[in-house]
């Protein structure tokens, strides 16, 4: 595929992390943001993933952060907003991205789990609107879920999977915008279901991990849940939800269990307890587990291809 324009807006968690696989692959991408702190920083924080995938530095040259947004997106093909998960904010940005750019460019949200039809609602141009969530971090979770609305054109989700399949992720698409979309959806049916558990005795928040990473997680990576329907046979999993179904956890909003904890000031590693307890040693070694697994995941994939 032809190396063209990527505009980035932000250069937080998720945008810089879109903006080095962006550039890794050898686009010219541009980010737009507003901190200072965040530009001065940028090249840091890119240099480091550099290092942790073993890529030569070099790649960054295709990186460039500006402090106004024209000038990020300029030649733009696709523009990814990545900014705090707030409606208004990001209402504003499109309203903004519009105003400068060529009917033409694909204007993307890696939201969440906020619908992009309500993120363009208020746009001239909706059929170039798309959302593409990416996971954290983007640099090393090769999923990226491109999520079409009623107004979204085809050719615009194709274009957007085409770029960021060519950029090594594995781009899905997801055909109505839902909040959530896919993963998140999945990813927090199963938060509710653990969540539900603690709350009524039936275990501790340190089983629920061991269950899952010891259990049914170790298998998640190469066998997903329909294929494992599949293999086991539909007619066990029928008889397994026949049993089980009625008796798992319908909360219609977030449980008062997590709702005490955060009421609480327990938010998790960051305040040292949450869930579970955690001195900032544990919390540290956490992280680097979850960095080095994803950073050898990609590794393998980058060799496979």
């Amino acid at each position: 595929m032809a190396k063209e324009k990527i505009g980035v807006i932000g250069a937080g968690l998720m945008g810089h992390g879109i903006a080095y696989r962006f550039g890794a692959a050898g686009h010219a991408v541009g980010i737009f943001e507003p901190n200072a702190g965040l530009r001065a920083s940028l090249k840091r924080r890119l240099g480091l993933i550099a290092d942790l995938l073993g890529d030569d530095p070099a790649c960054l040259a295709n990186v460039a952060v500006h402090d106004q947004l024209a000038p990020a997106v300029k030649d733009a093909v696709l523009v990814i907003e990545a900014a705090p998960e707030k409606l208004p904010l990001k209402q504003q940005i499109f309203a903004d991205l519009e105003a400068i750019a060529a009917p033409d460019v694909i204007l993307a949200s890696n939201s969440s789990a906020i619908p992009s039809t309500e993120i363009g609602r208020h746009l001239q141009h909706r059929e170039r609107v798309v959302g593409s969530h990416f996971w954290n971090p983007p640099h090393l979770v090769a999923l990226v879920e491109v999520i079409q609305t009623e107004k979204t054109s085809d050719a615009v989700v194709t274009r957007t999977m085409d770029l960021t399949r060519a950029a090594g992720w594995k781009p899905v698409h997801v055909r109505k915008d839902i909040p959530g979309f896919i993963g998140n959806r999945l990813q927090h049916a199963l938060k509710r279901e653990a969540i539900a558990l603690v709350a009524d005795g039936v275990c501790d928040a340190e089983t629920i991990d061991d269950v899952v990473k010891n259990g049914f997680g170790a298998r998640m990576a190469v066998l997903g849940p329909m294929e494992q329907s599949d293999l086991v046979g539909l007619d066990l999993t029928l008889d397994i939800e026949t049993t089980l179904i009625p008796h798992l956890d319908r909360s219609a909003e977030a449980q008062a269990l997590l709702r005490e904890k955060v009421a609480q000031g327990k938010l998790g590693m960051k305040t040292g307890e949450g869930f579970r307890r955690w001195t900032a040693e544990q919390a540290d070694a956490v992280r680097r587990r979850l960095s080095q697994f994803l950073a050898d995941q990609a590794k393998a994939r980058k060799r496979k291809t």
